[in-house]
């Protein structure tokens, strides 16, 4: 058989845009994209747009290898052009709207973008970031007619070149996709949160993307046709790549600008959603509405990652119908490339056992190729008791190409043929693994380890306790030691004190892991994808 190799004919490069062209095919009059009170699309009308957006950008001189940049809320604009940019074969840059003018434009400088194109409520941002920039990138306009009837203007409209509408109205539908020379070529960059150190630019291939996008469909048992809710950023590693994989089985896009408890409950019921994701601090705001008073009409499938969401979050949200599903993945592993396999057993189980069961990180899932726990000083793996901590590290198809311009980074992160991930945490016996910590996060108090997630767990049981994030603060005698911020629940006719919290840890856990100080706050500052801001936090801590 050794004259059977690789052809044209059976080694087409891998790329996801294929699947809004099968898309305009198959689900041509179904319906792609609901947003507001009147902008609604088919996957139809979406491919031509994307296809005249492609179009127009080639025309004024966007082409292979140049960089895009989108600043943009979840709108149809921005699930869009998750399609167009590619399509004339540039490289897509999401952009964290929540950032400020001098990290954007830092940004924008790293990777060199060509053109951005600005939602009008960041127009000031954007304007802002490109002001000291020596070859600014040309400025596109998404313009919100809903909006702009609200009152919404932009200030300095002469900075932009363009309007989106413009380049939808100039471009051929026509026109010739791009597709990659290489399966390897870059598609998406993408920047990290930046919660433990700057933001690192994570470049993705086609390949990568094409993987991840149906193996997180096939994971998360999505049908055809869903009706999904836009409550992830966009902008947070390209939404899980379910942009992608919502136009593979003909779903529709239900889009929101903002995340607000009563706007979501009012678009789950009208639009009949069947599937959301969101970081855990999606279902507490969810669950601590006064719309959640009244559980859901139909089931609501909620896919969360990040953080393990805490198990009395979700014995909430799935009192009121929906069905949580939990995983874990990175900006460098371009989605969740593990999940908490549910077995049929675990049914028989009381629901705070479930919870508990859920809010592992769990397997990896059927498309990625393995992941372990090893000891970061010998390699080996650790012991599978559930409690020997080790780094995290894995390999699969999604895992990023690289950081764009750190040769030096990429090389610390790839070695010995792993992904190591900075994340510490256990592999059970079952051989489910749960993510104890960040490995800058665990707190060493006199020569124990102190998983911080461990402690933060324990803070959510307190029925007073809404919010909660411990750090390491600085002690002259042990090192380190735990301390909490928390933020108390609305209402409450009577408020704990710190010495009562620290009470409540010491008859739930061992004594070197019970904050020895608890700051209380009117909200835990987060990133925009709703990450708490360690950093900043324990900065805090070391000035008290």
């Amino acid at each position: 058989m050794e004259d059977l190799k690789p052809s044209a004919a059976n080694s087409s490069p891998l790329t996801p845009l294929g699947f809004l062209e099968r898309a305009a095919t198959v689900y041509g009059d179904c319906t792609s994209i609901v947003y507001g009170n009147s902008t609604v699309y088919t996957w139809r009308e979406t491919n031509l747009r994307c296809l005249r957006v492609a179009s127009a950008l080639s025309s004024i001189g966007i082409g292979r290898s140049d960089v895009v940049s989108v600043l943009s809320a979840n709108t149809p604009e921005m699930c869009e052009l998750q399609f167009a940019v590619p399509m004339c074969g540039a490289i897509l840059n999401n952009l964290n709207t929540r950032l400020d003018a001098r990290t954007v434009s830092i940004i924008l400088r790293h990777c060199e973008s060509k053109l951005l194109f600005v939602d009008m409520f960041y127009s000031d941002l954007a304007v802002e970031a490109i002001a000291t920039l020596l070859n600014p990138p040309i400025l596109v306009l998404i313009a919100d007619e809903e909006e702009e009837e609200g009152g919404a203007v932009v200030t300095e409209r002469s900075k932009f070149c363009y309007l989106y509408s413009d380049l939808v109205k100039r471009g051929n539908p026509d026109f010739k996709w791009i597709r990659p020379e290489s399966e390897w070529d870059p598609i998406v960059i993408n920047y990290t949160s930046g919660t433990t150190s700057f933001p690192k630019g994570v470049v993705h291939c086609h390949r990568g993307i094409f993987v991840m996008a149906l193996d997180s469909l096939t994971d998360w048992a999505v049908p055809k046709n869903p009706v999904y809710l836009w409550t992830l950023p966009i902008f947070h590693v390209n939404g899980w790549t379910y942009p992608w994989g919502i136009a593979a089985v003909g779903g529709t896009n239900v889009c929101v600008r903002k995340l607000h408890a009563p706007l979501i409950y009012r678009l789950i019921r009208d639009h009949g959603v069947t599937h959301m994701c969101g970081a855990p601090i999606v279902l507490q705001i969810l669950s601590a509405s006064q719309e959640s008073d009244q559980p859901l009409k139909n089931p609501v499938k909620f896919l969360t990652a990040g953080s393990a969401p805490p198990a009395t979050v979700i014995l909430r949200a799935e009192s009121l119908g929906f069905i949580v599903s939990h995983g874990y993945g990175l900006t460098e592993t371009a989605g969740v490339n593990v999940s908490c396999a549910w077995k049929p057993k675990w049914n028989r189980l009381p629901v705070s056992d479930q919870a508990r069961l859920k809010s592992r990180q769990g397997v990896r899932t059927v498309g990625f190729s393995e992941i372990d726990v090893v000891d970061p000083e010998s390699g080996r793996s650790v012991e599978r008791d559930g409690a020997t901590f080790g780094e995290i590290v894995m390999r699969g198809s999604s895992i990023m190409l690289g950081y764009l311009k750190d040769p030096i980074g990429t090389q610390k992160s790839f070695k010995n043929g792993w992904f190591f991930t900075g994340d510490v945490g256990v592999i059970h016996e079952d051989g489910y693994l749960e993510i104890k910590d960040r490995s800058k996060d665990v707190i060493i108090s006199g020569g124990e380890n102190v998983s911080s997630v461990e402690v933060e767990a324990v803070l959510y049981t307190n029925p007073a306790v809404n919010e909660a994030a411990v750090v390491a603060r600085p002690d002259e005698f042990w090192g380190e030691t735990p301390c909490a911020f928390v933020s108390l629940k609305p209402g409450l006719t009577r408020k704990p004190t710190d010495k009562e919290i620290i009470e409540y840890c010491k008859k739930k856990m061992p004594r070197y892991m019970v904050p020895k100080t608890v700051s209380f706050v009117e909200e835990l500052p987060k990133t925009s994808t709703g990450k708490i801001k360690k950093l900043l936090l324990k900065e805090i801590a070391k000035k008290m």
